[in-house]
């Protein structure tokens, strides 16, 4: 069985160096743009070469984050950072979104890798990012040992998992709490960490959207039996130190070694109240959450010295041989060999020697003096004529030029090609604004409803669904149903139901699969026309717009697919698997009618199905007035969770009329956007 590669988080060039001299197979990083981790220093350009060089030399691979939803806009941004991640000889990109995954198909040949941002978590949706290129999937965090065996049992996809490190409350790829809050986009690389402030549950913590770390590190060997193939750690934005203490952590625990000590330093260096297995070993619960506090703060000081140690001198990766050959009359030459990478320096010729020549001690001692490289030397074979002066300096310069040029041969990759795709990009234009409207319950719906599409959750059942004609919700949280989920979908389908709306690549494959038409809809953070296109050309036939995207750019985007956005309803900020509401009462307890209060007294309700929690925003968005600025669109998505039913009448009537609100209201991104 192959030993797992263990990947590293780098956001700065001593980051960099911890990584590599601490061992790490693999190290991850991103330019000062288009990344989950937009406050790192990040790499670009000649920098981003040189890491790729250093990675190389070690004998360690590089990928290149490409990890947010993008905009038209900067697409231009993601051509340069494809250019340059190509001349530097990037082994991997890690993409969220799947317009920027069809760009990089077009221009070039490296490998792509799915995020977790893409909230994949079933083996029906590993097949389906086959389908679209990916040769690796980053699975999610909140995934049981169990539900990893089963995807990997199904599927021949490179798995990649986050094995140490922060964990968020909310499924990656499906939180907009930050951007919320500040329009700083957890999607968009800028999340501000709102989680982290108080947010409480009647009884329970008084912290309840903030987890402990993620640590799996007692769990590797286990994992490297059910076939898992990376280790990722999570910390872009954290110091060396901890990058270092992680890396060599994952290696001890790999070679079965319990040590404690650097267990501990890790758990000094940083934490939240230590650390959880909860998802993996299914115990969630309150046990699993926790702050920093001044503990935590404190406990690392003790710890940075020794831990600088770790990476304070290049790990020795590689074996070199001199043939060092010094004749009268000739130029010397200094042959460094390493495997099958061979060069040879020239220098200067020697001269006779007036008092003491050089002599094989000397040759061996400044030969020999490698401490500061990668190369350890094992052979030194001198052919050296007698009565011969050479300075130590230019053995000393000879050895330098070999080992340099060495250093570069051992870290070249067969280049790659780039090939420009310019598109020009005409905006769409819709006949006439539909209306599509999505009840929490068939209650709400009222008899006299005038809609183009009514939209109804899967938990309702096949049969309700089927009798109002309704377009089936495929559920955002999958975890361990994708069975049950394809029983109910073939259901909905011998009934009539001809539709059906998907936030990933899960749901999309299991549309398909179950011949209905698929519908990209909220959480698929659709934003930019090469988007639109990809799921085009996967089979979907309509999509929503990402809840982020600024109306004026949602309107330029070009592309066939028709399109739509969220003109009604509380935005679910958060997907969550370890219900928060559980810290202070049972399920039964809450009868689904729990709530979050954060520090300022604001209520955020939650609504439990399908398995998991949503975060809702209390305020709704509310653009039903706003029908001149969704012009080139082709629908307009109300979305109903807690309303009653009266209150959906009386919302849909505003729609029709165009009124202006009556109620406590947001605007969403619609107009100021998000970073």
């Amino acid at each position: 069985m192959n030993r797992p590669e263990i990947l590293a988080p780098v956001g700065s060039p001593d980051a960099l160096l911890a990584a590599l001299r601490c061992g790490a197979d693999a190290v991850y990083l991103g330019g000062r743009a288009l990344n989950a981790r937009r406050a790192a220093e990040g790499f670009d350009g000649d920098a981003l070469c040189r890491a790729a060089e250093l990675c190389h030399t070690y004998g360690s691979k590089l990928y290149v984050t490409v990890n947010t939803v993008t905009f038209d806009s900067e697409l231009p941004q993601v051509h340069d950072l494809l250019r340059q991640s190509v001349r530097a000889g990037a082994d991997a990109l890690i993409v969220q979104d799947l317009g920027v995954a069809r760009i990089a198909r077009q221009c070039c040949d490296i490998p792509l890798h799915a995020s977790t941002q893409t909230s994949v978590q079933t083996a029906a949706g590993i097949r389906e990012l086959a389908a679209l290129g990916f040769v690796r999937a980053v699975l999610p965090r909140e995934l049981s040992q169990s539900e990893i065996a089963d995807i990997r049992a199904q599927t021949d996809m490179e798995l990649e998992l986050f094995v140490h490190g922060a964990l968020c409350m909310c499924v990656s790829g499906q939180c907009l709490l930050s951007a919320a809050f500040g329009a700083r986009s957890g999607n968009r690389g800028l999340c501000a960490q709102p989680c982290r402030l108080p947010f409480a549950a009647p009884g329970g913590t008084g912290h309840d959207l903030s987890l402990k770390d993620l640590s799996l590190l007692h769990h590797l060997p286990q994992l490297r039996d059910m076939g898992v193939d990376s280790f990722k750690i999570e910390g872009r934005l954290k110091r060396p130190e901890y990058v270092a203490a992680a890396v060599t952590a994952c290696r001890a625990a790999l070679d079965g070694a319990q040590d404690e000590e650097i267990f501990d330093a890790l758990r000094s260096v940083f934490s939240r109240s230590g650390f959880t297995d909860g998802y993996f070993t299914g115990n969630r619960g309150v046990t699993m959450f926790g702050t920093r506090q001044k503990d935590d703060v404190t406990a690392a000081s003790a710890v940075l010295d020794p831990l600088k140690k770790l990476y304070a001198a290049p790990r020795k990766t590689h074996p070199v041989s001199f043939v060092f050959t010094c004749r009268r009359g000739e130029n010397c030459t200094l042959t460094a060999s390493c495997g099958s990478v061979c060069i040879t320096v020239c220098g200067d010729a020697p001269s006779d020697a007036q008092s003491r020549a050089v002599d094989d001690a000397l040759i061996y001692k400044q030969l020999s003096k490698c401490g500061g490289t990668v190369f350890d030397v094992q052979t030194i074979d001198v052919r050296l004529d007698d009565g011969l002066f050479l300075p130590a300096s230019a053995l000393n310069a000879m050895r330098r030029d070999a080992l340099d040029a060495l250093q570069r041969k051992i870290a070249e990759r067969p280049p790659r090609a780039y090939t420009e795709k310019s598109v020009s990009v005409s905006a769409h234009r819709a006949d006439a604004l539909q209306t599509y409207v999505r009840f929490a319950q068939a209650a709400q719906i009222p008899p006299d409803l005038a809609a183009d599409k009514i939209i109804l959750p899967l938990y309702l059942g096949a049969e309700t669904i089927a009798q109002y004609g309704a377009v089936v919700e495929i559920p955002r949280a999958l975890f361990g149903r994708e069975e049950a989920v394809r029983r109910q979908l073939e259901d909905c389908r011998a009934r009539g139901v001809r539709e059906a709306v998907f936030a990933s690549a899960d749901g999309l494959a299991l549309a398909k699969e179950c011949a209905l038409a698929p519908i990209a809809f909220f959480g698929s953070n659709v934003a930019n026309t090469a988007a639109l296109d990809a799921l085009r050309e996967c089979g979907a036939v309509e999509a929503l717009l990402s809840c982020e995207l600024p109306l004026a750019a949602a309107r330029q985007l070009g592309g066939d697919l028709p399109r739509g956005v969220w003109v009604y309803g509380s935005l679910p900020l958060m997907l969550m698997r370890n219900c928060p509401q559980n810290n202070g009462k049972t399920c039964a307890e809450c009868a689904r009618t729990g709530s979050l209060t954060d520090r300022k007294g604001v209520t955020f309700p939650i609504e439990c199905r399908s398995g998991c929690a949503e975060l809702l925003n209390g305020q709704p968005v509310y653009l039903l007035d706003k029908k001149d600025d969704l012009r080139g669109l082709d629908f307009g998505l109300l979305y109903f969770t807690r309303e009653t039913a009266d209150t959906c009448r009386s919302v849909l009537r505003a729609w029709r009329s165009g009124a202006q609100p009556d109620c406590v209201f947001t605007r969403g991104a619609a107009y100021r956007g998000v970073l």
